[in-house]
């Protein structure tokens, strides 16, 4: 029929469901959103201090990362209905369930990272009389800055993913219009959910790829000085390799 509403003849694509349902996908967004940032808070907040006793006492190495590495490999619907009897039928469940899943990722960065800062680097700061705490937060957290930041990018990717399966709670931001549409075969609320959440996940992983650039500028000016390096002046960097 000419003319007819997208939403009556259920097309995928529909300008019509955006007008008219725009109340709803904000509000969904915002939830998704909110519980994302307090799930990869939170999970940085404990796996921090994971990461410096697995540093400091090596006896806590082992068990430290094969528990978390354990509570990841649990499947996300089992984890949810673990949690329940604890929390009830909540937002907390579907928070501290992600905050169990980011922890083997942030953990094992952090600690990776520090592994990496150049035993120079503590020899000098300790000359000019580098306490441990100052140490830790004034050389060593900046020069682990890399990896830990790329450790967040994929928790916060990750995160933004299993929120969805949030929506068995009723508390998986657009995970619970995805849930609702794929009942109801509702088209054009799954597909417009499920775009929205990659595009959470995109914007969140190139706005915290940006946070890093900024944190991290040496990194940027060892990589020009590699390239200049690279090239003898007044002529070609090929020539200077034949």
């Amino acid at each position: 029929m000419a003319g007819q509403s997208c939403l009556i003849s259920n097309d995928w694509i529909c300008g019509e469901y955006l007008r008219t349902r725009g109340q709803e996908l904000t509000d969904a967004t915002l939830q998704h959103v909110g519980i994302t940032l307090a799930s990869v808070a939170i999970g940085l907040i404990v796996a921090f201090p994971l990461a410096l006793l697995a540093r400091r006492w090596r006896a806590a190495a082992g068990p430290v990362l094969g528990l978390t590495t354990v509570l990841y490999t649990v499947p996300s619907l089992a984890m949810f209905s673990l949690l329940v009897p604890f929390f009830g039928l909540s937002v907390s469940v579907v928070v501290t369930g992600l905050v169990l899943y980011s922890l083997t990722i942030l953990v094992r960065n952090i600690l990776a990272g520090l592994a990496a800062v150049p035993e120079e680097a503590r020899e000098a700061a300790r000359g000019m009389g580098y306490g441990p705490v100052r140490l830790l937060f004034g050389v060593e957290l900046p020069l682990a800055l890399p990896a830990l930041m790329a450790g967040l990018r994929i928790t916060t990717v990750s995160t933004i993913s299993l929120t969805t399966v949030g929506a068995i709670l009723h508390y998986g931001g657009l995970g619970n219009l995805v849930y609702d549409g794929m009942h109801s075969y509702f088209k054009a609320q799954v597909l417009t959910a499920s775009v929205l959440c990659v595009a959470l996940a995109v914007a969140a992983d190139l706005l915290l790829l940006l946070v890093q650039r900024l944190l991290t500028p040496w990194t940027r000016a060892g990589r020009t000085a590699g390239r200049k390096a690279g090239k003898t002046p007044g002529r070609p960097a090929a020539e200077g390799a034949v």
